[in-house]
């Protein structure tokens, strides 16, 4: 099974995506078993929970190895994810209606950037499905979002936790299918470059 490049990065960095999973399942348990949490509380932990996905996301999808290339729907959706942790970080006086707009923004960016990563990786990795299953439901969130903007705070926390527990989940099945294809399979590296021959003077 030649998982050479993109996919190869995936396995490598599987553990990345491990801990992608594990910062949903926490920020869905903060925010589910904390319905007292203020406006500013949520504002913060979401930022901090989307830049920290970013920056996994991104390791998890580039690698330093020559003839590597990245993920780049990937690579995308960290930079999205990044850019809506600053966002949701460095925005005084944001209102609810402010975050709720923000929230379902970068759901659906990140929803679409990851389903089409999956059609991309399709034919090299088993567990695609499980990507795109996690586009899926962050779609659902930012409809859910619009659809309802008036929903109230409370309502907002909870829609976000059930979708960060779910999504964590996800992508903490994903890691071990990753990891598990890795053992089974190993890696194929490419052949080292053969040496010129040298010829005698």
């Amino acid at each position: 099974m030649n998982v050479f490049g993109v996919p190869n990065l995936l396995f490598r960095n599987w553990w990345a995506v491990l801990l992608r999973g594990l910062a949903g399942i926490g920020f869905g348990i903060v925010t589910i078993f904390a319905p007292g949490l203020s406006l500013a509380a949520l504002v913060l932990v979401f930022g901090a929970y989307s830049f920290a996905d970013g920056v996994l996301l991104l390791i998890s999808a580039t690698g330093r190895r020559e003839g590597q290339p990245p993920a780049w729907m990937l690579v995308l959706e960290g930079v999205a994810n990044i850019g809506i942790g600053f966002i949701a970080l460095f925005w005084p006086g944001i209102t609810s209606l402010g975050l709720l707009w923000v929230v379902a923004s970068w759901a659906l960016v990140t929803g679409i950037l990851e389903i089409v990563a999956a059609i991309r990786l399709r034919k090299a990795i088993k567990g695609e499905w499980l990507l795109a299953g996690s586009g899926v439901l962050s779609i659902g969130l930012g409809i859910m979002l619009i659809v309802f903007p008036v929903a109230g705070l409370l309502t907002l926390v909870f829609w976000i936790g059930a979708y960060a527990l779910l999504f964590g989940a996800v992508m903490v099945m994903l890691s071990l299918r990753l990891r598990a294809t890795e053992t089974t399979h190993g890696i194929v590296r490419p052949a080292p470059k053969a040496a010129p021959a040298s010829h005698p003077g």
